[in-house]
């Protein structure tokens, strides 16, 4: 079944405002392209995955998704993740793909293999929308869409529920999995704290994150104890 993987992708500047209190600008610029590509990389070592589009208006963002079957289409208004999908669905269906795997570009965790498991499974089971949910059980994560514009995506708080219903309404098989390395995604703190935490148990994984996520740190241990920021003290404590 010919798949396209669609990655929606704010602009690296603008992303991560939750995290503000936290990181500064260049510091969330940084983690969110560092993230991003962890994600694309494991992306294009799915053999499962025919295509891949990348819907962005970073120029950052275009330049690194350039080549390897990857095609950027241009998203200019930037009115948000939900909008930034239905321009890769309607590429998926100009284009005759049959299926598409919608993906946030914040789970640096995500693991080809497991993406090929879960490619595998919706076939056999004939469940042409899988909804995979965020690790509170509300938002959503992912989603597997056979045809790709089998329901309109609608991202954002309660996703989950709101994505649930459009399979229902639309008659369309569908079924929640939890597909673990896609669970964690990073909008605030919280979420930050717990991908580390799993950052530190696994080896190998999500490189580009890591060495972001490290070089954070070399710059919080420079900094001069009268200036520091109290947040990034806290999250420092907490990792240690």
């Amino acid at each position: 079944m010919r798949t396209i993987a669609i990655l929606p992708i704010k602009s690296f500047g603008a992303a991560k405002q939750r995290l503000a209190g936290l990181l500064g600008s260049g510091s969330r610029k940084a983690l969110a392209q560092a993230m991003f590509l962890d994600v694309l990389a494991s992306l294009r070592r799915s053999a499962a995955i025919d295509g891949i589009a990348v819907i962005t208006g970073d120029p950052a963002a275009e330049s690194a998704a350039s080549g390897r079957g990857t095609v950027v289409l241009p998203d200019a208004s930037e009115q948000g993740q939900s909008a930034a999908a239905g321009i890769g669905i309607e590429y998926a269906v100009r284009h005759g793909y049959e299926r598409a795997l919608l993906v946030p570009g914040d789970t640096p965790l995500l693991d080809a293999g497991e993406v090929e498991d879960l490619l595998e499974r919706s076939e056999r089971d004939g469940r042409g929308t899988v909804i995979v949910p965020d690790r509170h059980g509300t938002g959503t994560n992912a989603l597997l869409l056979s045809p790709p514009d089998a329901i309109i995506p609608s991202f954002g708080p309660h996703s989950l529920e709101r994505h649930l219903a459009a399979a229902e309404a639309g008659g369309a098989p569908h079924r929640v999995e939890q597909t673990r390395s896609l669970l964690f995604d990073v909008d605030t703190p919280e979420d930050l704290d717990v991908l580390i935490g799993l950052l530190e148990q696994r080896t190998g994984t999500a490189s580009l994150t890591r060495g972001a996520l490290s070089q954070l740190d070399r710059m919080r241990a420079r900094r001069p104890a009268s200036v520091a920021d109290p947040a990034e003290t806290a999250a420092a404590a907490a990792r240690a």
